[in-house]
C-alpha cells in the first residue's frame, strides 16, 4: 500500500510531551495540589535552547499533548472563561482529552492569557525553526461535559447550540440524549466528597450520552464520566443496535472538519488523533481529504487498537496507526520474560502489507512507565527493545517524555494514583524530566548514560539509509536456536547492509547467527569476504558473508550489537 503522506524523506521520530509537566519547576507536589500549590509549565518553557535539545536528541516531531483547552477546576472566570464544576472533572488540572473549547488554548499553559494564541502560534514558529513539525492532539469522539467555546471564529455554531434535545438522536444534533431523565451521578459523588458542596447543584437535563458509548443517564466511576459522546451520524440505539446516517453529511462532521482546519492554519502539522476508532470510517475519509485539498503535507496519525480495524482507517486517510495491541504488547512481553523473543516475527508479520504505516513505541501518556515496577523496573533492560522498535523497519518511531531519562512513573500525584504512569490529571513536578531540561547538574550517571543511548539509536536510524529505507529481512526462520531471548535481522540500503543482533537476556549471549541463501539472493548481498564496523564501538573487522553459513556475535547482558557491513 502506498504511502501518500509520508512526513519526510526519512524516518519520523516523534516526541510526546505535556506542557503542563515539562517545564514546571516548583517542587512541591502536594497531592492533589491546586496550580498555585504545585506549579504549572508553560507554552514559553519550550525555548530555542530547549527546543534544539529536544532535535538533538533525534526527534524530527513532537507531539505537543493537552495544549487545547480542556476542563479544569482551576478559575479563569476573571478572563470569560467558564469554571467547571468539579464533580466532571477528573483531577485538579483536569484531563486533556475532556475538550471545553476546540478553539482555544489551555490558560494553564499560558504567561499572558489574554495572549495565549499568540503565545502558541510562536512556539509552533519556533518548533518550526529549529528544524522540527508540530503535532497537536484532535479529540474527536466526546467533548467536555460542561463544553461552551468562547473563542469561536466569527458565524461558528457552537456544538449543541441548535441541538433538539427531546430526540434521542438526529443527523443534525451533535449529542446524544437519554429522554426524559436527567443526568444522575450518583456513582461519581463518593470519588468526589471533598467537593460534595460545590457539586451537589450540577443539572445536566436531558442527560448527554457519555464518551465511551454509555447511552445510559447514570454512568460509573470506571466511566468517561466527565465527556459526552459526539454523534456522528451512528445511532446506536435504534432496533438493529446500530445502524448508520450519512446522508445528508451529519452537522458534526462539518463542524468537526472546521475545527481542522482552523489548526491546521495555525501551522501545526499533523493531528494525533484519540480513540479514532470510535469515530466512523466515513467521516474520516470525507475529513481528511477536505483538510488536504487546503494542507497537502497534513499528516493524521490514529488512536486504533483493534488490528481488524487497521486497513480500513489506512484506507480512510491515516497515515499511521498505533501498533499497540500487535508490536507494543509484544515488546513489552518479550521485555518482561514473558514471551519470546521470536514472537516478534509474527507482530511485524500480520500488518507486513501496512507496515509503513506502524507507529511503534515503547511509552506514551497511557502507557505504564518502562522502569515503573509495574513493568521491568530498569529502563536499560528496555534497550534491546528500543533497538526493535527503532530499526526493525522504515516506519514512525514515538517516545514520551522522561523516557529518555528513565522516569518511573511511581509518583502518586492525586487522581492519578501510584500506578507506573505519569499523571494526566494532576498539577506535579517530574523531576528526571524537569532536570534533563532545565537543570542537568541534577542528572545522576546512570540518567545521562541512558540518554546517551537514546541519543545515539534515535540518530544513527536517519544517518544510515539502510536502517530509515532500507530492505528488511528477518533472520529468526533460520536460528531458532536462540529465538527465546535473542532477535536478529538485517537492512540494506544500496552498497551498504547492517546485521543487528539484540540480547533480551541478562547475560552474555553467544550467537552463531545464521544468513540463509534466500537472504543473500533478496538483499543482493555480494558473497564475499568484506569489512564490518561495529557502530556502537567502532571496532572494525573481516567476516565472510556467505549463504548458510553463521557469522558468531557475542551480545553483553540487555545490549545490542549493530554492524556496518561495507559491500
Amino acid at each position: 500500500m502506498e504511502l501518500k503522506h509520508k512526513m519526510e524523506n526519512k524516518k519520523p521520530i516523534i516526541y510526546q510531551v505535556f506542557p503542563r509537566l515539562f517545564g514546571n519547576s516548583n517542587t512541591t507536589n502536594i497531592p492533589n495540589g491546586s496550580i498555585e500549590e504545585n506549579g504549572c509549565g508553560k507554552l514559553n518553557d519550550f525555548d530555542i535552547r530547549r527546543l534544539r535539545r529536544i532535535k538533538e536528541l533525534g526527534a524530527t516531531h513532537i507531539w505537543y499533548t493537552g495544549v487545547i483547552r480542556h476542563a479544569t477546576v482551576t478559575d479563569y472566570s476573571q478572563y470569560g472563561i467558564p469554571c467547571q464544576n468539579p464533580l466532571v472533572v477528573k483531577g485538579k488540572a483536569g484531563s486533556p482529552y475532556a475538550i471545553t473549547d476546540y478553539y482555544d488554548i489551555d490558560p494553564d499553559l499560558s504567561v499572558d492569557l489574554e495572549h495565549r494564541m499568540d503565545e502558541f502560534e510562536a512556539l509552533v514558529e519556533r518548533t518550526h525553526q529549529v528544524g522540527m513539525k508540530v503535532i497537536i492532539d484532535f479529540v474527536p469522539n466526546h467533548v467536555a461535559r460542561q463544553y461552551k467555546s468562547v473563542c469561536k471564529p466569527k458565524g461558528v455554531k457552537d456544538l449543541g447550540e441548535d441541538d433538539d434535545t427531546t430526540k434521542h438522536f438526529s443527523t443534525q444534533n451533535n449529542f446524544y440524549y437519554c429522554w426524559g431523565q436527567s443526568l444522575d451521578l450518583g456513582d461519581i459523588k463518593s470519588i468526589n466528597a471533598d467537593e460534595e458542596e460545590s457539586v451537589s447543584d450540577y443539572v445536566e437535563s436531558p442527560a448527554k450520552a457519555t464518551g465511551n458509548d454509555q447511552f445510559s443517564n447514570r454512568p460509573g466511576r470506571n466511566d468517561w464520566y466527565e465527556t459526552v459522546k459526539l454523534n456522528y451520524g451512528i445511532d446506536y440505539c435504534d432496533a438493529s443496535g446500530r445502524s448508520e446516517h450519512f446522508n445528508p453529511i451529519p452537522d458534526t462532521w462539518r463542524k468537526m472538519t472546521d475545527i481542522l482546519l482552523f489548526w491546521a492554519g495555525k501551522g501545526v502539522d499533523g493531528f494525533r488523533c484519540d480513540m479514532a476508532e470510535m469515530v466512523p470510517a466515513a467521516f474520516w475519509a470525507w475529513a481528511t481529504e477536505k483538510v488536504r485539498l487546503c494542507f497537502p503535507g497534513i499528516v493524521f496519525i490514529g488512536e486504533v487498537y483493534n488490528p481488524e480495524e487497521y486497513r480500513k482507517y489506512i484506507n480512510s486517510g491515516f497515515d499511521y496507526l498505533y501498533d499497540k495491541v500487535g508490536m507494543y504488547d509484544c515488546l513489552r512481553d518479550v521485555i518482561c520474560g514473558r514471551r519470546r523473543a521470536g514472537d516478534i516475527s509474527y507482530k511485524w508479520q500480520e500488518t507486513d502489507d501496512i507496515r509503513d504505516h506502524m507507529l511503534y513505541f515503547l511509552e506514551n501518556h497511557d502507557e505504564q512507565r518502562i522502569a515503573s515496577d509495574f513493568f521491568v523496573g530498569d529502563a536499560f533492560k528496555a534497550l534491546p527493545g528500543l533497538v526493535v522498535s527503532v530499526m526493525l523497519q522504515s516506519n514512525p518511531f514515538m517516545l514520551y517524555a522522561g523516557q529518555e531519562f528513565g522516569e518511573k512513573g511511581m509518583d502518586q500525584e492525586g487522581f492519578s494514583g501510584k500506578d507506573g504512569r505519569t499523571t494526566i490529571f494532576d498539577y506535579w513536578n517530574v523531576a528526571s524530566l524537569y532536570n534533563g531540561y532545565f537543570n542537568r547538574k541534577q542528572l545522576t550517571d546512570e540518567q545521562r548514560q541512558l540518554e546517551g543511548a537514546y541519543k545515539f539509536m534515535l540518530n544513527l536510524v536517519n544517518e544510515e539509509k539502510a536502517l530509515y529505507a532500507g530492505e528488511f529481512f528477518d533472520l529468526m526462520y533460520v536460528n531458532q536456536h536462540f529465538a527465546d531471548k535473542q532477535y536478529a535481522f538485517l537492512r540494506k540500503a544500496d552498497k551498504e547492509s547492517m546485521l543487528i543482533v539484540v540480547n533480551f537476556a541478562g547475560e552474555n549471549a553467544k550467537c552463531d547467527v545464521v544468513v540463509p541463501q534466500h537472504a543473500i539472493d533478496y538483499l543482493n548481498i555480494p558473497e564475499k569476504k568484506c569489512q564490518v564496523v561495529d557502530l556502537l564501538n567502532g571496532e572494525e573487522l573481516t567476516t565472510e558473508v556467505y549463504g548458510d553459513q553463521t557469522i558468531p556475535v557475542e551480545v553483553g547482558p540487555y545490549s545490542v550489537r549493530i554492524f556496518k557491513m561495507n559491500l
